[in-house]
This record gives structure tokens, C-alpha cells and sequence, in this order.
């Protein structure tokens, strides 16, 4: 492992954040291609199958790692022979096992979900792809704690490439199911090998008792902050699914895809760069704090005017696409999941911070105290206010950002309302004009393109105007990152 001084950290960051977003598009743009030529070629049945057994398969994901990846990701220390070996080991004996259950209770697993043979041999094919996964963890490590993210993406792209090819052929040639079998292990193998290729590994098992004692003191309540994640949003949709009608069901999962978009394609990339680069400056207080400014104003220069676009001129979007405006009950979760959306985006990068310095036991004590207020105040909210009432209350729980802020500045110094300041201001003129003018141009597609493109320009010109100083630096910064060798 190599050592990373600051400047080699900030370049790193800075063209992994271009790596995973130029990443995400590429997947995002093949696989929705893909997949609507496989709607078209296979049945709703066959989908139906690969979603079923995909999710019992991600289940089995929690189980696996305890957290150990980000235990080495987040160590100060440079990581050792052992280190490595313990982590492979530990992680092995969960896999293996949970592999071997996996593949004993499969004849099960078919009969519970009322499974044909081939639905079977495809939950098998996934249990196989899922131990090949895990044999990618420490090369993983090693290229996410030395910030390579543009190295890290190639096996993905590859997996993704692989993998809906296989699947497209194999359709085309009427496999139906076994389309997706032999897809998802030619997924595994491909991304196996890439990623061996690009950051060879000797792989070597070992123990340390202190080794794993250190590891597993960050790495089970990481992965308890995951585990808990799971409570209190998964199973609260189940929760959901069983005491209201599903056409309500229906509107909460609308609006919170949508309300959440932003975050998955925008604060998602950075987010899985803060981690490691947050780690890497742990021992620069300083220099850490203003990388979570830096974060912070990333985030919400791009997300807060993509929500509140997103707020009002959604109700026009309804009108004008047809068969939509069957989900205009669903605009006023839209707008309290949006106010989530946006209060994560600030809480998200300072959890981030805290886990980076090893303040993993008061993020864990953070994620009880959400688990808990959802599933106390998600159904009050439901009775309250019925549907919508889920969408309020995770707007109300969101408002904890402030103690966030609160517990961060404890242990680093940075300003949240210096350091977005000017994307609010930014978003609010844009806002006002979008709300006023939008009834008045929005007649058609033609109309509400022309507002979207509207909204950009004052949003834009609007952060200029105010920012103008800090927006150079920052496009400066960026550019010399590429520039230089």
C-alpha cells in the first residue's frame, strides 16, 4: 500500500468523482437499453423470477463482510500482510457458509416461491456469483483505500457489458430464464478476472487474533449501521405493504423514487469517494474539514435546485405525459420525500466524516435513534394523515441534521450554512421564477422543456453572479487535477 499525501488525495478524489459519475452513466444508459429490449423478448413471469431471487440473494450480502472492507478502507495505519489475510479468511468462512446453506435449502427456496426448475438453477447460479464476488474484496480494498476509483470501474463496466450481452443473445435465442443463469455467472467470472488483472492479489489465508479484534471493533458496528438501515427503511415498506391498499403503497414507492433521484445519481458517486478520501485525511483535522466543506457545497450546488425543479414543475409533468396523471395523489409525499432528500444530502457526508475518523460507535447510536423514530412516527403518521403521512414524517426525522451538524462539529471544524449559502439563495430565485412563470409557458412538452432549460440558465447565472470567486477556484482546482501528470 502506498502512502497519499494531501495533494495526491485531492487529485485522486477529484477524477474518482468523474470516474464513478462517467461510470453510472455508462451502466445507467446500457442497461435501461438492454432491459427494455429483454420487456419486449421475455415474459413478466421470467422478470419476475430474476427480481425474487436477486433479493434473496442481497439479503445474504449483510451477513458477509461485517464490515471489515470498510475497517481496512477507514485505518490510519497503512494495512498489513495481515490484515489482508485476516479480513480474506473471516470473510470466506461467512461466504462459504452462507453458501452452503444457500445451496442445501434451495429446493426450498424454490417451493416457497413456487419455483420451476430453471427458476431454481438461476437462485444456484446467483449463490455461485455471489462467493466469485467476494473473492474481489481485497483487490477492491486496496484499489478504494488508494483512491484508484478510475481503475476500480473498469471490472464494473465489464460485469455490466458481460453481463447484459450474455443476456441479450441468449434471449434472442429463446433461453428465457437460462438467459439470466449463464448471464450472471459470465457476470462473475468477467469481473473476477478484470479486476485481478488491473490490481493482482496472492490470495492467502491467515488469522491474527488481534488483527480481527481491531477490525471487527469498527468493522460490526459499521455493518450494524447497514443492518439497522435495512430495518427501518426495507422493512418498513413491508410494513407499509401490509396496512394500506397497495394503490396507496403504489404512490409512496412514486415518490420517493423520484424524490430520490438526485441522491442516487448525484450524491451516491460522492459519497462513495468521501469514505476512503475522508480516511486518508483523518490525521489532517484541518484539511479534512475543509474537504467536507468542499463535499457539502458539491452536493448542494447540484441537488437542492434538482429538487426544487423537481417540486414544482412536477405537477405539470403529469399533465402533459400521458396516462400520468394518475399519480397526482402522490405530489404532496413528493415534496416532504424531497425535503429528506435534501437534509440527507448535508447529514450523509458528516456520518461519512465521523465513520472516516472512527466515530463509528456515534453514527451507530445516530442510525438507532432513525430506526427508532420511523418506526414510531411512520405509523402515527399513516393514521394521522394516511398515506402521505409516511413521506411527513421522514421529512420531520431528516430535520435531525441539525444535531448532526451539532455532534460533527465536535470533532472537526467547518461551516454548513457559510458553505451552502449560495446554492440556497441560488435555488430560491429559480424557484420563484419556475413557480410564477411555469403556469404561463407550460402548455405542452415543448413549454415544459423550455422551463427546465429556463430553470438551469437563472440557476446557473444566478450561483455566478453570487459565487463568482469560488466557482473559478473550484473549476481551477478541478482542471489542474487533469492537466497535471
Amino acid at each position: 500500500m502506498e502512502e497519499l499525501d494531501i495533494a495526491a488525495v485531492t487529485k485522486r478524489s477529484i477524477r474518482g468523482v468523474f470516474a464513478l459519475v462517467t461510470r453510472s452513466f455508462f451502466i445507467q444508459v446500457v442497461s435501461f437499453t438492454v432491459n427494455f429490449i429483454l420487456t419486449i423478448l421475455l415474459s413478466p413471469a421470467i422478470f419476475g423470477v430474476y427480481f425474487v431471487v436477486s433479493a434473496v440473494i442481497a439479503f445474504l450480502q449483510y451477513f458477509s463482510d461485517i464490515g471489515l472492507a470498510a475497517a481496512l478502507i477507514q485505518k490510519k495505519e497503512q494495512i498489513t500482510q495481515d490484515d489482508l489475510k485476516t479480513t480474506f479468511t473471516i470473510q470466506q468462512l461467512l461466504v462459504i457458509s452462507a453458501v452452503v446453506i444457500a445451496l442445501v435449502v434451495s429446493p426450498y427456496v424454490g417451493k416457497f416461491y413456487k419455483l420451476e426448475p430453471e427458476g431454481i438453477l438461476l437462485f444456484q447460479a446467483l449463490v455461485v456469483s455471489f462467493f466469485l464476488s467476494s473473492l474481489k474484496t481485497i483487490p477492491s480494498i486496496l484499489l478504494e483505500r488508494d483512491l484508484r476509483f478510475e481503475k476500480l470501474v473498469i471490472p464494473q463496466i465489464v460485469e455490466t457489458l458481460v453481463f447484459n450481452l450474455v443476456a441479450l443473445i441468449m434471449a434472442l435465442k429463446g433461453f428465457g430464464v437460462a438467459s439470466f443463469t449463464v448471464a450472471v455467472l459470465a457476470r462473475g467470472l468477467s469481473g473476477l478476472i478484470a479486476i485481478y488483472i488491473i490490481k493482482p492479489w496472492k490470495i492467502e489465508l491467515g488469522f491474527s487474533k488481534s488483527v480481527a479484534k481491531r477490525l471487527l471493533s469498527f468493522g460490526i458496528p459499521f455493518q450494524a449501521n447497514s443492518f439497522l438501515a435495512l430495518l427501518k427503511d426495507d422493512l418498513m415498506i413491508a410494513y407499509v405493504g401490509k396496512v394500506l391498499p397497495l394503490a396507496q403503497v403504489g404512490y409512496i414507492g412514486f415518490a420517493q423514487k423520484w424524490a430520490l433521484m438526485p441522491l442516487r445519481l448525484i450524491m451516491d458517486n460522492v459519497i462513495r469517494i468521501t469514505f476512503p478520501s475522508f480516511s486518508r485525511l483523518q490525521h489532517e483535522k484541518r484539511h479534512l474539514g475543509i474537504a467536507l466543506e468542499k463535499s457539502l457545497f458539491v452536493l448542494s450546488f447540484l441537488i437542492f435546485p434538482a429538487l426544487i425543479a423537481l417540486v414544482i414543475l412536477f405537477p405539470y409533468f403529469l399533465l402533459i405525459i400521458p396516462k400520468y396523471h394518475k399519480w397526482e395523489p402522490a405530489l404532496l409525499s413528493l415534496g416532504f420525500f424531497a425535503v429528506n432528500a435534501g437534509l440527507s444530502s448535508i447529514s450523509t457526508p458528516l456520518t461519512n466524516a465521523l465513520n472516516a475518523i472512527g466515530k463509528i460507535k456515534v453514527t451507530l447510536y445516530l442510525m438507532i435513534f432513525w430506526t427508532i423514530a420511523t418506526w414510531i412516527l411512520t405509523p402515527l403518521g399513516i393514521i394521522w394523515f394516511g398515506f402521505n403521512g409516511f413521506a411527513i414524517m421522514s421529512a420531520i426525522i431528516a430535520v435531525s441534521v441539525i444535531a448532526v451538524v451539532y455532534i460533527t462539529k465536535k470533532h472537526l471544524d467547518f461551516f454548513v450554512i457559510k458553505t451552502i449559502h449560495s446554492p440556497l439563495i441560488a435555488y430560491s430565485i429559480m424557484g420563484v421564477v419556475l413557480f410564477f412563470a411555469s403556469k404561463y409557458v407550460i402548455h405542452e412538452l415543448f413549454g415544459f422543456i423550455a422551463m427546465c432549460v429556463l430553470g438551469a440558465l437563472i440557476y446557473f447565472v444566478s450561483m455566478w453572479l453570487i459565487a463568482k470567486n469560488e466557482l473559478q477556484q473550484d473549476i481551477a482546482t478541478v482542471r489542474k487535477q487533469f492537466v497535471k501528470s
